[in-house]
């Protein structure tokens, strides 16, 4: 069962996910601060993390800039800001891939599949 760690501030937005990622047999942990988020990040081991970028304590790029500093867990960056430079700011920063919301519950589900898959290869590639 892979563990994904979903960082997002807006509840009813992370309940959603975390909902429905439980149905799709993901394990599932979520939080509402970038602090928090980066701590647990740092700590466990997950599969995914599913990061938004306007966050309390520490903003989703900060966060993905110190992850990135000690672990390659891929990263999906969940966020409303749609603007070209933001995507281009977090794809540099680290982040795996870049979804704007509002989003297709079956296009993340998708793109998390494929960034764990391509995760699981490079791990066998190593």
């Amino acid at each position: 069962m892979s563990k994904v760690l979903i960082v997002e501030d807006e509840v009813k937005i992370a309940r959603f996910l975390e909902l429905e990622l439980g149905h799709e047999g993901y394990e599932v942990q979520t939080c509402v601060d970038g602090r928090e988020g980066l701590n647990l990040a740092l700590e466990m081991d997950f599969d995914l993390i599913l990061l938004d970028v306007m966050l309390p304590g520490l903003n989703g790029l900060e966060v993905l800039r110190r992850l990135r500093l000690q672990k390659n867990t891929p990263v999906i960056m969940l966020t409303a800001r749609d603007a070209v430079m933001d995507k281009v700011s977090g794809l540099d920063a680290g982040a795996d891939d870049y979804i704007t919301k509002p989003f297709a519950i079956e296009e993340l589900l998708a793109r998390i599949r494929v960034a764990i898959k391509h995760k699981a290869s490079d791990n066998k590639d190593s």
